[in-house]
């Protein structure tokens, strides 16, 4: 009498993974991941006798499309097949792995090189067997086919619904709320969006207008202003005309715009020069002389500012309320002044203070105690010829010395009320006369 008996079947270990595009009903108790992995499980247990047992690892992507491998536990799932983990993936469905054909043959290949199988529940195939690959690759097409319909039925229907001026969602532009599917104006957002464009087409620079809105504290949609770049989106975004556009084509809009086509039209006229020419002359104008310096009798800033006129540049200070249309008291104090007539009546008292005779005699006292090598007639002909001085200093030079030599200018109904630094008239003197006695040496 011989004994004999059977080698028991190897343990072939059963990762089950299971997907769904949409996020809608994940929520509930038993939801279309929970179905997925029960008949997955009950499929393993009916091949126990063969050795399978499911793993206790769930491999679940609720909310993700099957167009893309971009997923967290496919990834997991691919980590573990590459580290010997697994013998068999099982799906409810071969589109729950995968949508597309190209995608499906590299998740196939890791599975070969892993010796690795593949099982669908409902579409029984083997993928270890040539019949199993060409099914496989037949119901692969089709999934691919009906998910290139399905954009393509979406596209249309964008694009439809874009024709009629309907706005079919994504980022909301700023200037806009979003309520029952369309597009309302947010009051607070389209003033900030017209004083962008109004803005720009004083400054003619993007970058100039995006250092000032970030010295503002100006607020996206998203946060703190960063760059250039979401200026250049907002003044080239049509939906502010009260337009939808798809594929470069311009529709009415539903929605009510923000700005008018009058400065749309101005804005464009700008953006058509090249940003090296705009670049050039920004740069080539004067600068502002007294920035940071000139205030409102109720302590409010007044701010460089101007604007093209044909060729011709002409510039201005104007009071923060009046840029941002704040509703203020009016105190008969100009809100906008010219920069030139400013400039130069504050110029004009700096040379008054710097010829009167006790500013010689505290200056000269101040340098001959730093230095009593300092010759008096360079500080007193370097006082009384300041103007000349004055004139052969570089833009920049003259707005460094401004801002040394004032401390404030203060706008009021009756004129100016200008605030002169006497403490810093030695140290510019001795800057301007140093050169003169460098050379004479």
């Amino acid at each position: 009498m011989t004994n004999s008996s059977a080698k028991p079947p190897r343990k072939l270990r059963c990762a089950i993974y299971t997907r769904k595009s949409s996020e809608e009903g994940l929520e509930q108790e038993f939801n279309s991941l929970h179905a997925q992995r029960e008949a997955c499980e009950a499929y393993i247990a009916s091949q126990r006798s063969e050795g399978w047992v499911a793993l206790r690892e769930q491999y679940d992507d609720g909310g993700i499309s099957g167009g893309t491998l971009d997923r967290p536990a496919l990834n997991q799932l691919l980590e573990d097949v590459e580290d010997g983990l697994i013998d068999v993936v099982v799906v409810y469905k071969i589109d729950r792995l995968s949508r597309s054909l190209m995608d499906f043959s590299k998740l196939v290949e890791v599975f070969d090189r892993n010796n690795v199988t593949f099982i669908s529940v409902t579409q029984s195939f083997n993928t270890t067997t040539s019949m199993g690959r060409l099914t496989l690759n037949i119901l692969l097409s089709f999934a691919q086919f009906e998910r290139e319909v399905t954009a393509e039925r979406i596209r249309d229907k964008v694009a439809a619904s874009r024709k009629k001026g309907i706005w079919m969602g994504g980022c909301v532009p700023h200037g806009y709320d979003v309520k029952n599917r369309k597009l309302v104006i947010n009051p607070d957002e389209a003033k900030a969006v017209r004083q962008i464009f109004e803005r720009f087409v004083q400054l003619g620079s993007a970058s100039h207008l995006a250092r000032e809105l970030r010295a503002e504290g100006f607020q996206t949609k998203r946060g703190m202003l960063n760059d250039k770049g979401y200026i250049y989106r907002i003044l080239k975004n049509r939906v502010y005309l009260g337009e939808a556009v798809h594929k470069g084509v311009s529709y009415p809009g539903e929605h009510e715009a923000i700005i008018s086509q009058e400065l749309w039209d101005k804005v464009r006229s700008i953006m058509q020069r090249s940003p090296r020419e705009r670049g050039d002359n920004s740069r080539g104008r004067t600068p502002a002389l007294l920035k940071g310096l000139v205030f409102t009798a109720s302590g409010v800033s007044m701010t460089p500012s101007g604007t093209l006129k044909g060729n011709r540049w002409y510039r201005y200070y104007v009071s923060m309320d009046k840029i941002k249309d704040r509703d203020v008291v009016d105190d008969g104090a100009p809100k906008r002044l010219s920069a030139d007539t400013l400039e130069s009546a504050v110029l004009s008292q700096i040379h008054k203070v710097l010829r009167a005779p006790e500013t010689a005699a505290h200056t000269l006292a101040s340098l001959k105690s730093l230095s009593a090598s300092i010759d008096e007639r360079d500080v007193v002909a370097a006082l009384q010829d300041f103007d000349e001085l004055w004139g052969k200093l570089f833009p920049l030079e003259q707005a460094r010395i401004a801002q040394l030599l004032l401390r404030r200018v203060t706008v009021t109904a009756q004129g100016l009320v200008i605030d002169v630094r006497t403490e810093a008239i030695g140290g510019v003197i001795q800057d301007l006369i140093t050169p003169t006695n460098e050379e004479a040496a």
